[in-house]
C-alpha cells in the first residue's frame, strides 16, 4: 500500500505554494480591484494555477514521462470536478455560517474556503488517478 505522506506529497505541497501565490493573486485582485464576480475570480486562479500545476506536477513531482492526450484529459477533468466541488461547497457553507457578514468578506471568505477544499479533493485526483503509477507488480 502506498504511503499517503511521502516525498512525492512534499513535492506536491511545493508546486503547491507556487500555484497558489500566483493563482490567488490572480483571484483576489480580479475580485477585490477589477469587482469581477466569484465564479469568473476563482476560476481564473485555477485556469492560470492548472497550467502551472500540470507541467510542475507531471514533471517535478510525480515524475512522468508519458506523452499522452488521455492524461491531459484526466488532467482537465479531475481539475474541473474538483473546483466545482470545492467552490460549489465552500460559497453555501461559508453563506449560511456567515450570515450577518458582507457579501464581500463571505465570498473572500468562501474562496479562502474553497481553495483548502480544493487542494485536497486535487491531489487525490492526481496522484491516484492522473499522474497514477502503473506496477505491474501490484496484486488485486
Amino acid at each position: 500500500m502506498t504511503k499517503l505522506i511521502d516525498k512525492t506529497t512534499i513535492k506536491f505541497l511545493i508546486v503547491g505554494v507556487i500555484n497558489t501565490c500566483v493563482g490567488t493573486a490572480v483571484m483576489f485582485l480580479m475580485y477585490n480591484l477589477l469587482h469581477v464576480g466569484y465564479w469568473i475570480s476563482s476560476a481564473s486562479n485555477y485556469i492560470i494555477g492548472s497550467i502551472v500545476s500540470y507541467f510542475l506536477n507531471k514533471y517535478f513531482t510525480f515524475q512522468n514521462k508519458d506523452k499522452s492526450f488521455g492524461m491531459v484529459v484526466k488532467f482537465v477533468v479531475n481539475i474541473t470536478i474538483c473546483y466545482v466541488l470545492a467552490y460549489g461547497m465552500a460559497k453555501p457553507l461559508v453563506n449560511f455560517a456567515l450570515q450577518s457578514f458582507s457579501k464581500t468578506i463571505r465570498e473572500n471568505l468562501a474562496m479562502l474556503v474553497g481553495m483548502g477544499l480544493f487542494v485536497v479533493l486535487n491531489y487525490f485526483g492526481q496522484r491516484f488517478v492522473v499522474f497514477k503509477k502503473e506496477d505491474a507488480t501490484e496484486s488485486v
